[in-house]
């Protein structure tokens, strides 16, 4: 299983959210790229960017700070989510040395988009599902719909989907566990690999990933956990990898 550390981006920092609040953050970084440069160096084989101003705003606003990023390291895979919503900002991702983008709200409201951009740009579209007690999250996270999650992810099953990114919203950024049930639950529902997201805050919980990463869980995304030292990034690659 992969562990994927998360550079979330606001206001060109890096920082991280309490379940998605953005009046409620940590800057942990003023200086992303050596942030990027610390999780490369600890042996991280792939980077998870959010652009949170972006998810807000419906349109990239930290798009320089990711190119920075891709541009340090150009044979590390990036992926990137955060107000995605045409097929403009992803070719131009693509262009910058993103590998994949990540479609969030835009996949909730308009479906179609997702199947058009996975054939436009094959390979490198990832759907993000962010929910709050099953049902997706949009806008942010500002917003409850009335989708199920699963429903949603089946929705994909033959558009080419690279991965689903699924996010337990309640427990981002709160240190409070992974929810590795409700994921492993999604994931044994369909045949798109799944990434967990939310919730990790320490070993203990890539030990509960890895005992259901047979359902479908291919790959982790961890941030406040290693920022805080509650997990140690290496350590947890290297038990991963067992």
């Amino acid at each position: 299983m992969l562990i994927i550390p998360a550079i979330d981006l606001k206001d060109g920092k890096c920082v991280r959210l309490r379940q998605g609040r953005m009046e409620d953050d940590t800057v942990f970084s003023d200086d992303p790229v050596s942030m990027a440069k610390r999780w490369v160096d600890a042996g991280a084989r792939r980077l998870h960017l959010v652009d949170l101003n972006g998810a807000f705003e419906g349109e990239p606003v930290n798009g320089d700070v990711v190119r920075a990023i891709t541009q340090a390291f150009p044979e590390l895979p990036v992926q990137v989510g955060g107000g995605i919503r045409d097929a403009e900002t992803i070719e131009s991702y693509l262009k910058a040395g993103v590998e994949y983008c990540i479609i969030g709200t835009k996949a909730v409201r308009e479906p179609e988009f997702v199947e058009r951009v996975c054939k436009q740009f094959p390979g490198h579209i990832i759907v993000g599902i962010d929910a709050k007690d099953g049902m997706v999250a949009v806008e942010g996270w500002a917003e409850v719909s009335d989708v199920k999650a699963v429903d949603l992810a089946r929705r994909f099953e033959d558009s080419g989907v690279s991965a689903i990114v699924y996010t337990d919203i309640s427990r981002d950024g709160m240190m409070q566990g992974v929810n590795a049930e409700a994921t492993a639950a999604l994931a044994g529902s369909i045949s798109i690999p799944v990434v967990a997201s939310g919730g990790i805050t320490n070993m203990d919980d890539i030990h509960r990933l890895l005992e259901v990463a047979d359902s479908g869980i291919d790959s982790a995304i961890t941030g406040r956990a290693i920022y805080e030292g509650t997990l140690d990034f290496s350590d947890a690659q290297r038990v991963a990898d067992t």
